[in-house]
């Protein structure tokens, strides 16, 4: 077999989910010897995620140091940074005003131990999701400088709050906003506004676009402490180490998916290590109460750890997040991320519900290239989950929208697919007056409209997406890093590839390609899940799980047609530590015949 990076693997032109395999960067088959001699594992994968050669001890560790900006080159940074040290020497009263989901709850909370560090005490304001829904409410910016507040922070949210920070301004208010969503080309009237997706941002600070709003806001946290270091403030108080913060920065960008390259992994490869040492009572709770027995991964920050955060935004209360990130009672701690996890089986069960009543809507809407679904009484708190799920189904952008059968108003949210900004299609939908609110970025959009207008809507979003859609469709390939015979999947190979992580969005964990193989048990476990136990010619056998797969075509494929035939096997290799001794398994993403 070619070795160049267009050759496909194992020669798999169309998989059992409709796929061409392809080399990520170029050819690793480890029983073949193609790799490279001079180039280990780990490097062959920095290379294929792009990294340049001359750059790559940078790449192996990713420390601070060593991706860390001046956080003056953002705009409004500076401006910010004074304005609430001016606030600390002064003893004012601050708001942080949060968004309901992780990356909100992480940056709230990150503000509020910042300004403990640094000697007084913030509040906090987070509006509930169905009462108030998503952004700054214009009365509630008001009611907060009633209360007291001269200056509110937003943190993951406000970049398109015009109305609402008008309101503050009047009202004598000062308001800084700290987000990441993209921004319309009129900024709203705060006095800082803090993102680096503004439309008149430096080219250097544009390239941290991918930051999530925790990331923003850890930035600022650093121009504050600089702020008060040239204003003398630490003449007589010791300086704090903010570094301790990163293990909210970790979670928030994991869990609001951005983009792991560059600042975003050092962020998270620093994080998990300050997580690790359970300084902070909430997230140590967190961390036991999602019956973790060992120091969290970067996978579990989004699938144990913030699905538990994002529950009390979702079905329960709004504040528990910060309420639990931020509190110092270890039983506090215990008794909210107990309720936490409660209203996450909550959650669960009100997700399940909800996505088999959208998904019964799919079946006249196979041939447009954006799948838009919409139920009154769906609670909105899981709607953006279950647009996630069919998303990954189908591979298409789609839509949930929850209409509230008294106002006939709807809260929709949307999860897109690579080459797709759904994000700017809300924001053009919104200008020409087909929706009430929307933004989002390119991934993730959110948005509320007035029903008449959904099957209007709809259209629109099609004609507008069809060609970037079909573009990104017909460019469909399984991209994988290595390939290895059977007996290869050791957890010795799954520790060589974790050395080249944290992995995310924007920094692909490494795909491994297997075979051939013949199955020798195929069948469904918990919840839709595909388990496989496979044999080589070698001898031996491997235990894969395709999970959520098993009514996928390809996974029916396996479970019917399979008896007697090879098969070609690609997805994550993982370690099962579920038994006596921790054992390598592939985490299975699709198939191909092997005869």
């Amino acid at each position: 077999m070619a070795s160049h990076a267009l050759s496909h693997v194992f020669g798999v032109s169309c998989s059992l989910s409709g796929r061409a395999w392809r080399w990520r960067g170029g050819n690793m088959e480890l029983d073949g010897g193609a790799i490279g001699l001079e180039d280990d594992i780990v490097t062959q994968l920095l290379l294929s995620r792009g990294v340049d050669r001359d750059d790559l001890d940078r790449h192996r560790t990713p420390t601070l140091g060593g991706f860390l900006p001046d956080p003056s080159c953002f705009q409004d940074m500076d401006t910010a940074a004074e304005r609430i040290a001016q606030a600390i020497i002064s003893r004012e009263k601050v708001t942080i005003y949060g968004d309901y989901d992780v990356d909100g709850a992480t940056s709230a909370a990150l503000m509020i131990r910042l300004f403990r560090l640094l000697g007084h005490d913030a509040d906090y304001y987070i509006p509930d999701r169905l009462l108030e829904g998503y952004g700054p409410s214009g009365e509630a910016l008001v009611e907060i400088g009633r209360g007291g507040s001269s200056l509110i922070v937003t943190v993951d949210c406000g970049a398109m709050a015009q109305e609402a920070l008008s309101m503050a301004r009047d009202a004598g208010v000062d308001v800084i906003v700290v987000d990441h969503h993209k921004c319309p080309p009129e900024l709203p009237p705060a006095i800082a506004l803090v993102n680096p997706n503004r439309l008149d941002e430096t080219d250097e600070a544009a390239a941290h676009g991918h930051l999530a709003a925790v990331g923003v806001a850890f930035l600022l946290a650093i121009a504050v402490v600089r702020t008060l270091r040239e204003r003398a403030y630490f003449t007589d108080r010791a300086e704090p180490d903010i570094r301790g913060l990163l293990d909210l920065v970790a979670l928030g960008t994991v869990a609001d998916v951005a983009a792991l390259h560059g600042l975003n992994r050092a962020f998270v490869s620093q994080g998990l290590k300050v997580m690790a040492k359970r300084n902070n009572t909430g997230m140590s709770a967190l961390i036991d109460a999602s019956r973790l027995k060992r120091a969290p991964i970067c996978s579990d920050l989004g699938f144990a750890l913030g699905p538990r955060i994002n529950a009390g935004g979702r079905v329960g209360e709004s504040t528990l997040g910060v309420r639990l990130l931020t509190t110092e009672d270890p039983d506090e701690a215990r008794t909210i991320s107990s309720q936490l996890s409660g209203l996450n089986e909550e959650r669960r069960a009100i997700e399940a519900a909800v996505q088999a009543d959208a998904e019964a809507q799919l079946s006249g809407q196979h041939n447009r290239p954006v799948h838009l679904v919409s139920g009154e009484g769906w609670h909105p708190g899981v709607i953006g989950i279950v647009a996630g799920r069919i998303k990954e189904k189908t591979g298409k952008p789609t839509i949930v929208i929850a209409v509230d059968g008294q106002t006939g108003e709807g809260k929709g949210s949307g999860r897109s697919i690579s080459g797709v900004d759904l994000g700017a299609a809300i924001i053009g939908a919104r200008e020409d007056d087909l929706l009430v609110a929307g933004g989002g970025h390119a991934m993730a959009a959110g948005l509320t409209i007035e029903s008449g207008k959904i099957e209007t809507f709809h259209d629109w979003l099609c004609e507008r997406l069809e060609g970037p859609v079909g573009r990104a469709m017909a460019e469909q390939v399984m991209t994988l890093d290595l390939a290895v015979g059977p007996r290869g999947l050791t957890p010795e190979l799954v520790h060589s590839l974790d050395r080249a992580g944290p992995y995310g969005v924007g920094w692909p964990g490494p795909r491994v390609a297997i075979g051939p193989v013949h199955v020798i048990k195929a069948d469904i476990v918990g919840n839709d899940h595909l388990r496989l136990i496979a044999g080589s010619p070698e001898g031996g056998s491997i235990k894969a799980i395709a999970f959520r797969a098993a009514e996928t075509d390809w996974g029916q494929a396996i479970l019917h047609s399979a008896r007697g035939r090879k098969l070609w096997l690609a997805g994550r290799a993982k370690i099962d530590d579920w038994g006596a001794r921790p054992a390598a398994e592939l985490h299975l993403e699709d198939a191909a015949w092997a005869d």
